[in-house]
């Protein structure tokens, strides 16, 4: 498995579009990064504003359905004006919305600038896996897991400094100071994606009838309905982690945002190794036994007893990233190539703004002393994603399936 790894790492270091690679997974750390970072200082983020858990989740729900919004215009825009437009403006514009979260008078204003860094960020996602995807063809999987690799490790990394730093310096501080990455890496995207040759050939009619179309297809259905199941858990979960571990379990917030990172690494790790696994032998084992260990680690959580069973527990849950490479490159190859970003950007609303609810969910029953149920919920949503992967054909047999339900003009 290490050599498969090796080889993949190596294909995409000897390709000459490694600068696209780069540029586009930096940019997906700050952006992923600045967003787990939230969860980390909730506790800071609650007292200043006076406002409970559900207040709290619901403004980490903000954040996620307002990224959810904007899929599929972000979706429509790729087929419009390019992804090089898109990838740079969204990092610019994140930059400025992180300064109006940062220094929010009152909460109402607060969950505005959630909505707004939510709406910015909403940009990024589509462009993102469709430049990979056109980029390198011959190893999707595997690129498109590194760059959620390196979102993965700014999920470890910026929570994980906030959660050191926060007693020192302020929630406020910490968020305020990326304004700066977002704007270099900004410029960086701009300089290294390629402008590509735009102008949609569907039109909206067009464009409805295939995505409606490519829901139907059981194939992408199935796979749409799963990452659903698994982004609501994941999202719920990782919302209140180290609040619950704070909270509940007593564990101090340096522990608490070390452990976060710690799940974020194994993450990391997960997704470069199933993205390479996926490419050689397929995505519906890879990601049925990802949604399996998703079950049995978040009904684990309520049974951590110290730091070193909760190190093995939370590293468990960290493999539920390496569903995303597998997914994404799987529906983005079975969408048809001329309304590609338009369906993509269109299915992703669909998935993230359900499982945005995933953080106001939780923090409803853990302001009602039902913190442990609502994991217990959120595994059986996972094992609900297995059985539907169970039954997820091939990309060769998906395409047969879709082909002629799809749309063209």
């Amino acid at each position: 498995m290490t050599t498969r790894l090796r080889s993949a790492v190596a294909r995409l270091l000897a390709d000459s579009r490694l600068s696209v690679l780069v540029a586009v997974a930096v940019g997906w750390l700050f952006v992923v990064g600045g967003r787990f970072l939230l969860p980390a200082v909730l506790p800071q983020v609650k007292t200043t504003f006076s406002v409970g858990n559900a207040g709290a989740g619901l403004a980490v729900s903000v954040v996620w359905a307002t990224y959810a919004l904007m899929q599929a215009p972000g979706g429509v825009l790729i087929d419009r004006v390019g992804e090089r437009l898109l990838l740079a403006g969204s990092l610019a514009l994140t930059g400025a919305a992180v300064l109006v979260v940062a220094f929010a008078p009152t909460y109402p204003v607060f969950l505005v600038g959630c909505g707004v860094f939510g709406l910015t960020t909403g940009l990024y996602g589509p462009a993102r896996g469709t430049t990979i995807s056109r980029s390198f063809p011959r190893n999707d999987g595997a690129a498109i897991g590194a760059t959620l690799a390196a979102g993965s490790l700014g999920s470890a990394i910026l929570p994980f400094l906030a959660g050191s730093l926060v007693g020192r310096v302020g929630w406020r501080l910490l968020l305020g100071v990326l304004v700066v990455p977002f704007v270099v890496v900004a410029a960086f995207a701009w300089r290294a994606v390629p402008v590509r040759s735009v102008g949609s050939d569907s039109s909206t009619g067009s464009l409805l009838a295939n995505v409606f179309a490519a829901v139907r297809t059981p194939a992408v259905a199935r796979a749409v309905a799963a990452v659903t199941l698994l982004l609501f858990a994941f999202q719920g979960l990782t919302a209140f982690l180290p609040t619950y571990l704070v909270e509940v379990k007593g564990f101090d917030q340096s522990t608490a945002t070390g452990l976060f990172a710690l799940l974020f690494l194994a993450g990391a790790g997960s997704q470069l190794l199933a993205g390479t696994l996926a490419d050689r032998i397929g995505e519906r084992w890879v990601l049925t036994a990802t949604a399996a260990v998703a079950v049995v680690s978040a009904a684990a959580i309520p049974f951590v007893d110290g730091v070193l069973v909760a190190a093995v527990v939370v590293s468990a849950v960290g493999t539920r990233l390496a569903m995303a490479p597998v997914s994404n490159a799987y529906v983005i190859d079975v969408l048809p190539p001329g309304v590609q970003g338009s369906a993509w950007g269109v299915l992703r609303t669909g998935f993230f703004l359900v499982s945005a609810g995933g953080s106001t969910f939780v923090g409803a029953f853990a302001d009602r002393g039902l913190f442990d149920e609502a994991f217990f919920v959120l595994a059986a949503l996972a094992g609900l994603a297995a059985v539907l992967y169970v039954g997820l054909p091939t990309r060769a047999t998906a395409k047969r399936q879709g082909q002629a339900s799809f749309t063209r003009e």
